[in-house]
């Protein structure tokens, strides 16, 4: 699984130097394709990520990049479980390095 935790965390720093270029983030990518949205609690304190499909209220601001980033990268490295890695590792299934077998069928 350490394999899996270091390619999500490689992908998030891709992504932010994306970011930093004027590209679009694969994260960003996989959220419009309906694959994962991270969202803020229902209280507006925290951040959550939610598998594909779930739509957040119309009436939450927005969470920006750089927070979904920086929530991401503390999950991870807290040690999130096997299948949140997997969800975000979809994201980057495009990166080399990926590996059919972490695909998730949802």
């Amino acid at each position: 699984m350490s394999d899996l935790r270091e390619f999500v965390l490689e992908g998030l720093a891709e992504d932010e130097r994306r970011a930093a270029e004027g590209k679009t983030p694969l994260l960003q990518d996989a959220e419009q394709m309906g694959r994962l949205r991270v969202m803020r609690t229902d209280d507006g304190r925290g951040l959550l990520l939610a598998a594909g499909g779930t739509v957040p209220i119309v009436d939450d601001p927005p969470v920006t990049f750089r927070e979904k980033v920086e929530f991401l990268r503390a999950e991870v490295e807290a040690g999130a479980d096997e299948p949140t890695l997997r969800m975000l590792a979809a994201a980057y299934d495009t990166r080399v390095g990926w590996q059919e077998e972490w695909r998730t069928y949802v």
